[in-house]
């Protein structure tokens, strides 16, 4: 692994040269594009606009580049400019390099502006930066930019089976890692035998359906399991959560009021019961399905931040990843949709959270209050980019997770997650 020993789950290249051959191909061509007074595409335009009408801001920017570590190698908010324009341009895309020993590799890289400001994002000035609510006004508007790109013809050009496409023998291995399976008998294809599977842009692709042959619902009696809720890496689980706690130290401790954007009502009824938390790459199915059978109570869109993180020490010797370690902190801070289902049995209420990391425009809410679901039953989807997910128990509901459920290890949607026993009420904390 190139930045440490955690796996990053397609966040970050799992190959140094893919990592370095992306950043020096940007910054070769921004570069370029800077001297030769290349005009900045519409919405990046808007964004600089926006971003120089305020003075903390750009003061904010100009210490970020210099509180970056050394690795950093874009300093300078208009060569930043310039990779924008370059990366809004085109869909996300695979990269070929040369590893040392000489061998040819290549990489999708899902979340291109995450890599570019991931080292700006874990400096103090950055923390500050991406927190600030003109910042994410800004952002969001470049982002939802994109985002209406991905909807057309032109994004689907690197859904090609030639080298560095993402159908190319080695793009389909990537999306085929962790035991994801075989692309075309794991996804809803609408055209198998075209090059690009028949899907009409990068959005389609990214926001494809899972065949429910695939990704079946093992039965069990109900009220005795809980189901995985997205395609994911588990990151952790936390037991005895509060309603408030000190989530921006170092050990991220989990606070239900800020999680649940100051709904105490709901908050409540989750003190001292169990937090599960993991993480979608950009390379997994992005659908949410529900974990258990029951109604739905409540379903709302939170806004948030999109790249602000816990600014720290790094890993391994490495500075990258700060925002994919800040996930627990994220649940609070981040764009995020809020679902909360009512189990008919003894489980009872269970809080649903998806939240919306960096290239995450949208959080789209599939279902309302009043419908019924049942384990498996879609709840909504991410478009494009990266993002990670909660879900949320009560202090009756004893979890005992399946062997191969422990951090850093993939698991597939719709798989058992926990079998499930009721505490006793003296038992509770």
């Amino acid at each position: 692994m190139p930045f440490g020993s955690r796996p990053y789950n397609g966040w970050l290249p799992s190959s140094r040269a893919v990592y370095n051959k992306f950043i020096k191909d940007l910054l070769e061509e921004a570069t370029k594009r800077h001297e030769q007074n290349a005009q900045h595409v519409a919405s990046v335009a808007e964004f600089k606009k926006d971003i120089e009408a305020n003075a903390t801001m750009v003061g904010l920017f100009n210490k970020s580049f210099v509180q970056a570590s050394s690795e950093n190698l874009i300093t300078s908010f208009e060569i930043l400019l310039q990779v924008l324009d370059i990366i809004v341009s085109g869909p996300p895309r695979c990269v070929q390099a040369i590893e040392s020993d000489g061998t040819e590799t290549h990489e999708p890289i899902g979340v291109p502006i995450y890599i570019v400001l991931d080292l700006l994002i874990n400096t103090s000035a950055g923390y500050t930066l991406f927190n600030m609510g003109e910042f994410n006004s800004a952002i969001k508007k470049l982002l939802n930019s994109w985002g209406e790109y991905l909807t057309t013809a032109d994004s689907a050009k690197t859904l090609t089976n030639e080298a560095g496409g993402w159908f190319s023998p080695l793009g389909l291995s990537i999306l085929q890692a962790d035991e994801r399976g075989n692309f075309d008998a794991t996804y809803v294809e609408p055209d198998p035998k075209a090059v690009n599977k028949g899907y009409a842009s990068w959005d389609a692709f990214f926001t494809r359906q899972v065949q429910s042959s695939a990704r079946p619902i093992e039965q069990a009696p109900a009220g005795t399991v809980v189901y995985n809720a997205c395609e994911s890496t588990v990151d952790r689980v936390r037991h005895n959560v509060q309603t408030h706690d000190k989530f921006w130290l170092k050990g991220m401790a989990y606070s239900l009021y800020d999680m649940l954007n100051g709904r105490e009502d709901i908050a409540k009824q989750f003190v001292g019961g169990t937090v599960y938390q993991a993480f979608l790459g950009p390379n997994d199915y992005h659908r949410w399905h529900s974990p258990i059978g029951g109604k739905v109570v409540d379903a709302i869109l939170v806004p948030g931040t999109y790249y602000a993180a816990l600014p720290d020490d790094g890993e391994d010797g490495y500075m990258q990843g700060a925002l994919i370690r800040s996930q627990p902190w994220l649940t609070i801070a981040a764009a995020r949709a809020i679902i909360t289902i009512q189990a008919p049995g003894p489980i009872g209420l269970v809080c649903f959270i998806a939240v919306g990391m960096v290239e995450v425009s949208t959080c789209d809410i599939r279902v309302k209050p009043g419908d019924s679901v049942s384990p498996g039953t879609e709840l909504g989807m991410f478009h494009f980019g990266g993002s990670s997910h909660a879900v949320i128990f009560g202090p009756h509901v004893k979890l005992a997770y399946r062997n191969e459920v422990k951090p850093e290890v993939h698991q597939r949607v719709n798989k058992i997650l926990a079998d499930v026993t009721i505490k006793n009420k003296n038992s509770i904390n």
